[in-house]
């Protein structure tokens, strides 16, 4: 059980919901995932098959955390906000500023106009980010109780670019909820980041276009899990020497006599 902007989940596990093959897989996904937020994008909700899209998750009775997808300017990125608001009925918001069309790499300018404009309007700012530090502590200036940094670009599948730089912005701001969002590809990707500390793991790509959904998404679900135990347990730190598992001293040996 883990706490997220004042509310109680289970699953460390947020999930996209783009991409899917259909909305049946989409469904099962969810399911087998285990996963209690998925992200919505307000252009999904308002294109042709949206309705039904829509008719589906609420059937799940799963909480909806709306994003600000492809949005390019602050202004654009607080809009859609408002809107997303009006739509899906709640004061989260996953706000993405695409800064760079290659990387979709955030611009970080945007989204820290943004942040202070959407917390001031009484919303509860997810920020999609890097791993920078002075970009992070404005954000958390502006009134982020949480953190969404990147594993590495979105959609590329590359896990944990820059462990050292991950690792630094979780020990500077223990007490902020930090979210790895983006680049993860595999199930052990996933199960590095939890053993490193980070509470919560968002997925899409790596999900929704493998060849059995459903089934990677319960992968996804054990390998989350597992790394978080792992963390919460104690990881054993590495060394540099060997060191035996069974002592030698006090235990008994035998000593071979040759007979003639």
């Amino acid at each position: 059980m883990w706490t997220l902007a004042g509310r109680n989940f289970s699953s460390h596990l947020l999930l996209g919901t783009s991409r899917y093959r259909s909305p049946e897989s989409l469904q099962m996904a969810i399911q087998r995932s285990g996963a209690e937020i998925v992200t919505v994008s307000l252009r999904r909700q308002s294109a042709g098959d949206g309705s039904k899209f829509w008719s589906l998750l609420k059937d799940m009775g799963i909480t909806i955390l709306p994003n600000t997808a492809n949005c390019r300017s602050a202004r654009e990125a607080i809009t859609t906000a408002h809107m997303a608001r009006e739509v899906f009925e709640t004061n989260w918001i996953k706000l993405e500023t695409v800064g760079d069309e290659y990387t979709l790499q955030p611009d970080p300018f945007a989204l820290i106009e943004a942040t202070h404009q959407l917390v001031s309007d009484g919303f509860e700012v997810f920020p999609y980010t890097t791993e920078d530090l002075v970009v992070a502590e404005r954000l958390i200036a502006a009134g982020c109780k949480i953190l969404m940094p990147w594993a590495s670009p979105i959609g590329s599948g590359q896990g944990l670019a820059n462990v050292r730089a991950l690792k630094t912005l979780r020990a500077k701001w223990p007490q902020i909820t930090i979210i790895i969002d983006a680049g993860i590809g595999t199930p052990s990707h996933a199960t590095h980041a939890m053993e490193l500390g980070f509470d919560g793991i968002m997925l899409n790509t790596a999900i929704a276009l493998a060849d059995d959904s459903p089934k990677m998404a319960e992968a996804f679900s054990f390998a989350i899990k597992a790394g978080r135990m792992g963390y919460e347990a104690g990881l054993m730190a590495p060394r540099l020497s060997a060191e035996p598992s069974t002592p030698t001293l006090g235990t008994p040996f035998w000593r071979h006599e040759q007979h003639s």
